[in-house]
């Protein structure tokens, strides 16, 4: 440098510039929300990566800040998870709420417990902004609703997935194909994605026919107990959402919690999609009464949500993980794995490292790992409560004989409960029929 005091200066400047990259409590456009998460990763390159998924309509980058030991790529036993904020461009405190979680994560590594063996034992994803386009749209900050909901095609991506129950008649965004393309890439276990409007954890089915329940006007999923413990987990670590009435114009929520049916029916959300095509338990959290308030009230939203979203990602451990390998010790992809009395409409399978992970709450169950031509084998396992030690249970299966690997065993994106629910009924006269013959029978004797 040519001019006397430079060297002074630039140590200046630099006590400077960390200060200058704190994250403030204000809402962050496209441009400043992608320089801080490059900011981000150029502070903490060994325990960060950054990439795009894809982009909006308009063109912006979908950003994803994974954080974990090993962030590039999947390690075999470590489970993935994911946040994701901002698919309704409006509703706007979940955006904000994981940069300021990346920010905390990335600070306290290595010096607050918890922080650290969250960081050791998972693989956590951030996708800020889903619907970026929808978020730079939106210039009235409204309680109620905005056009800035939708993405720059009008099209809301709540709506825009494949549907479990129904044909989904619509055109896939690029946001959403995005979304299925980086579910499809990514062993994901846990997910939870960020809107606002009201207070409440809400779990799967948000779709439902009388296969599941929605007569009974609950569409009720068969891990309908992880998915309340998963919904309770944020609610009761909430500084407020458990007392379920936080926002006066809303229906009362005990606990602080809903099924997504018993709440509203919808069609091509992305929570069910997870659920059934992705072997992820997503729950849909709604983060405040005001869909876009003052950015005065962030630091506020901030503090009452910090524990819950810590303690929502500790359950990506809960249940049994393991591999399925053959006696070479070879894993074998494809694998059905699944817990007796809770099997999947679309099964559980292995994925290319021949690993299973299964949410379960503690307790005994009976696991049946079914290869392709090579049979199934039972196990009984009693499952702890894997959070409070960042780990699932861990047991692998061995096939001494397998005769074929299943390649592509991917269920198809249609009605699958459809079909589920015809069986259903056609199943239902025979059993009336024994039903009624055990009764003569008994009668008889």
């Amino acid at each position: 440098s040519n001019f006397p005091g430079a060297g002074s200066l630039c140590l200046a400047l630099a006590l400077l510039f960390p200060v200058a990259v704190g994250l403030e409590f204000s809402y962050h456009p496209s441009e400043q929300l992608g320089t801080f998460l490059k900011e981000v990763h150029r502070q903490h390159p060994s325990i960060t990566s950054l990439h795009s998924v894809g982009r909006s309509v308009a063109g912006k980058d979908l950003w994803i800040l994974v954080l974990g030991r090993f962030p590039t790529q999947h390690t075999i036993g470590i489970p993935e998870f994911k946040y994701i904020a901002n698919m309704h461009g409006d509703e706007t405190v979940g955006r904000e709420l994981l940069l300021h979680l990346i920010d905390f994560l990335v600070t306290n590594d290595k010096s607050d417990p918890v922080v650290t063996r969250l960081i050791d034992s998972t693989r956590i994803h951030i996708m800020p902004s889903m619907n970026p386009d929808g978020f730079e749209a939106t210039t009235v900050h409204d309680c109620y609703y905005s056009e800035g909901r939708f993405n720059k095609n009008g099209k809301d991506l709540n709506r825009n997935f494949p549907d479990v129950f129904n044909s989904n008649n619509v055109t896939i965004q690029p946001e959403t194909q995005a979304v299925i393309n980086w579910i499809k890439n990514e062993t994901f276990v846990l997910s939870a994605n960020l809107h606002g409007g009201a207070l409440v954890a809400s779990y799967t089915f948000d779709n439902g026919n009388p296969a599941t329940g929605s007569l009974r006007g609950y569409s009720r999923s068969p891990d309908d107990d992880v998915f309340m413990h998963l919904a309770k987990t944020y609610s009761s670590n909430h500084a407020s959402m458990y007392k379920g009435n936080e926002c006066g114009n809303k229906p009362v929520f005990p606990y602080g919690i809903t099924n997504g049916y018993a709440w509203y029916q919808l069609q091509g959300g992305m929570q069910d999609y997870n659920y059934i095509w992705g072997q992820c338990f997503e729950i849909t959290l709604e983060l405040s009464c005001c869909k876009y308030p003052p950015a005065s009230q962030l630091q506020a939203f901030w503090n009452d949500n910090k524990a819950a979203l810590i303690e929502y990602i500790k359950q990506v451990h809960l249940g049994i993980k393991g591999q399925v390998l053959d006696r070479h010790g070879q894993p074998i992809p494809n694998v059905i794995v699944e817990a007796k009395g809770r099997e999947h409409i679309c099964p559980y399978r292995t994925n290319q490292h021949g690993e299973y992970y299964l949410l379960l709450l503690p307790g005994s169950y009976v696991l049946n790992a079914t290869a392709p031509g090579s049979g199934s084998i039972l196990k009984t396992l009693i499952v702890p409560n894997g959070p409070e030690n960042f780990s699932a249970l861990k047991y692998d299966f061995v096939f001494p004989e397998v005769s074929t690997i299943a390649r592509d065993a991917s269920c198809p994106t249609k009605p699958l409960y459809q079909d589920f629910e015809s069986i259903s009924a056609a199943v239902k006269p025979t059993l009336h029929f024994l039903a009624l013959m055990t009764v003569l029978y008994t009668v008889f004797k």
